[in-house]
């Protein structure tokens, strides 16, 4: 809702209405700052509130892609039985255990950028929504998902300056269409270290790592595991530094990193949160938030860049009494993250014209949904930090918002994937009636008991039917900004699904399922 004051001007001869106005005026007023105070203004406490079926279903079927997306031996964790063990002998040649973690998108590759990104974001929806989850019964299901990916990322960093970043050879995978189960394929291993830094994805796994410590508090030896692993990286990432896309040229086809600042700060936010330790605080408030915050500009939350995301995680700091609130650097935080939301909400006098006709945030033909849908996470947090904060107001250039406009953004964002868009379509695969049928995806665009290979399964990709397997919970990329969208299994651009778009929209429809108040700590 935008409210934003007006001047009156009167004429001599309606004196007698305006004072009569202005009498009434303070009476509304009063009522008003009461009425805003009671529902506004005071910290929301209790359980989670009434289940929104909708989302609650959607919820249930989005998280079912990570299962579609593992590894390794799945064993009881099978649940589609189109999938089977694959990649067993990941990282055999350096004599390390690589075989679970999550395939990327619709191709068999590890990109370890990406996945620890998953992991980060599965994380914080788990640590902020966990609650919801639980009401509707998907809390274990994604820890469990969570865990696979934090075992793979555990194993995949051997030595204190030593990091596995990628499993197998993109040019080789993408030479082929073939189930993952058949695949014989040589799978190389890349790796940064003290010679070949890569300070992004090293920072990034150590995000995920310290997040995750908090999510697997309950088991404190391998909590404390995860800790160390993300200490350790943390520190080589920041002793390091180097860009792994220039250490490493070829990722930068796949996974281009803009810079690795984003991450140096989203990693020492996460140690903060884990650790209590103020090191970190001072780290992304001082010199370093300084060089690479870009305070006051708002940016897009995305797998390459976490500046909004960190804005929003410190932000709460200050949402919810932090002793050290009145750091000023703390502060400039606070400030970005309500210039971020302040772009998102439409009637701002700040908002992004980056939107479809339709309402939907559009920054990218590439992969489309992923920034609407990471976007609208980020304001229902935000929302649910204001609500339970008591914080009634957020000022955007002199207009003033209310936690329930945010959290009106969020669910306009969610409703356009889940099918209220001009082509009647949901993005998500296996929710509503009228969702992709021809999904970049080998697994699911191949019968499991097919005898195909890797040039032979080429023949699977062509074929004019449907996939044979639904590919359940996969986001797939979405819409051209003309609000058009091309079911072909050709079409990677908007028909490919990926794993770090499963994380995403897990947030974001966590925090839609039902209300509850944001948890004032992770510990």
């Amino acid at each position: 809702m935008r409210v934003k004051p007006s001047s009156r001007g009167c004429c001599w001869w309606f004196l007698v209405v305006v004072t009569l106005a202005l009498v009434y005026d303070a009476i509304v007023y009063t009522v008003q700052k009461k009425t805003e105070k009671s529902e506004g203004a005071a910290p929301i406490t209790g359980p989670p509130g009434a289940i929104e079926k909708k989302y609650a279903d959607a919820l249930k079927i989005a998280v079912q892609f990570f299962d579609i997306q593992r590894s390794g031996e799945l064993g009881y964790s099978n649940k589609f039985s189109w999938r089977g063990d694959s990649a067993l002998t990941d990282g055999s040649q350096a004599k390390l255990d690589l075989s679970k973690g999550m395939y990327d998108a619709g191709d068999l590759m590890k990109f370890g950028f990406p996945m620890a990104f998953t992991a980060t974001v599965l994380s914080w929806a788990i640590l902020e929504y966990g609650g919801q989850m639980a009401e509707v019964n998907q809390l274990d299901p994604a820890q469990d998902s969570l865990k696979w990916i934090t075992d793979y990322l555990i194993n995949a960093h051997p030595e204190e300056n030593v990091l596995y970043v990628q499993v197998g050879d993109p040019e080789i995978d993408h030479g082929c269409w073939e189930r993952p189960e058949v695949m014989s394929e040589k799978r190389p291993l890349t790796q940064i270290n003290t010679s070949s830094p890569g300070t992004e994805v090293a920072a990034e796994t150590a995000a995920a790592l310290a997040s995750a410590s908090l999510v697997f508090k309950s088991d404190s030896r391998y909590s404390s595991t995860l800790l160390k692993h993300a200490k350790e990286l943390f520190t080589f990432a920041d002793k390091y530094r180097g860009s792994y896309s220039e250490s490493i040229p070829e990722v930068s086809t796949y996974y281009n990193s803009t810079g690795y600042g984003d991450e140096l700060l989203w990693a020492a936010s996460w140690l903060y949160h884990a650790t209590g330790d103020k090191s970190y605080l001072q780290y992304v408030t001082g010199k370093n938030g300084e060089v690479f915050a870009q305070w006051e500009s708002a940016t897009w939350f995305s797998w390459d860049n976490k500046l909004a995301g960190t804005q929003v995680l410190l932000s709460r700091l200050t949402f919810f009494g932090n002793k050290d609130t009145s750091n000023s650097g703390l502060q400039m935080y606070r400030k970005t993250a309500e210039a971020v939301m302040c772009s998102l909400i439409p009637d701002s006098p700040t908002a992004t014209q980056s939107r479809t006709d339709s309402g939907l945030i559009w920054v990218s033909e590439w992969n489309a949904l992923q920034h609407p849908v990471a976007s609208a996470f980020l304001a229902s947090l935000y929302s649910d930090y204001m609500h339970s904060s008591g914080t009634a107001k957020l000022s955007c250039n002199g207009y003033s918002y209310k936690p329930s406009d945010l959290r009106k953004f969020a669910r306009s964002q969610a409703d356009y994937v889940l099918g209220n868009n001009p082509m009647k379509m949901s993005f998500l695969v296996g929710y509503g009636e009228n969702y992709p049928q021809y999904v970049h995806h080998r697994g699911a665009s191949i019968p499991a008991d097919a005898k195909t290979g890797c040039k032979d399964g080429w023949t699977w990709l062509e074929r004019k039917e449907p996939n044979p397997n639904v590919a359940t919970g996969a986001l797939v990329g979405g819409p051209f900004l003309n609000e058009t969208f091309v079911d072909d299994r050709n079409n990677s651009m908007q028909a490919e699904p990926t794993t770090y778009n499963g994380a995403v929209i897990v947030g974001l429809l966590s925090g839609l399922v039902t209300t509850s108040s944001a948890v004032p700590s992770f510990t």
